[in-house]
């Protein structure tokens, strides 16, 4: 894989192309952002227990089938793509928690951080991740632009300026919703029946 970072405009032109159905543009950009998505994948995955068996190039590997595997997406640039992987990429994660859970009902538990959400402490890393999603459902609900923001910056490693690109918000919006919802999620996961 190419590690030459590409020039967003490059990377957008070839975003429509492969909506168009050229295939050619659809791996430039897999070598493109093949390696910014599994620097994601695997600082989400850095807590996770030896052995695990979904492993950052698995998560993306997973995250691109599911993206080519779909109806072509009209990716409007490259914050757009990333938005949309950062929610594929929490399904994927959730669905990956549902499996193991319903695989190990009753299994040990072990502790993993959830950095993002400080002042929660999670103990069972997919039944805290359902937790989670489901939080994050109710957020959406109640202020779906913050929900975003939480999804953008805990699945889709953005920063502050990239969710204000991505969402057309300013920074200042990006910080106060994601405060918003650090204090929602923070007090919805503490009280999260065990």
């Amino acid at each position: 894989m190419n590690s030459t970072p590409q020039p967003s405009g490059e990377i957008t032109r070839w975003l429509a192309e492969w909506g168009e159905g050229n295939a050619e543009a659809g791996e430039r950009i897999a070598e493109a952002v093949y390696p910014e998505l599994r620097q994601i994948a695997a600082r989400f995955l850095n807590n996770e227990r030896a052995g695990h068996t979904l492993d950052p190039n698995a998560l993306v590997h997973e995250l691109w089938m599911r993206l080519v595997g779909s109806d072509p997406i009209a990716f409007r640039n490259r914050a757009h793509f990333r938005a949309v992987a950062a929610r594929t990429m929490r399904r994927i994660l959730t669905d990956y928690a549902r499996a193991r859970i319903r695989e190990k009902r009753g299994g040990r538990q072990h502790q993993v951080s959830l950095t993002a959400v400080e002042g929660w402490n999670p103990v069972n890393y997919e039944e805290d991740l359902l937790d989670l999603d489901e939080a994050l459902a109710r957020l959406s609900g109640a202020d779906p632009r913050a929900a975003r923001v939480v999804e953008l910056r805990f699945f889709g490693g953005l920063q502050e300026d990239e969710v204000a690109e991505t969402l057309g918000v300013s920074v200042i919006t990006v910080k106060r919703d994601w405060k918003v919802a650090h204090a929602w999620l923070v007090n919805r996961l503490k009280s999260a029946p065990r």
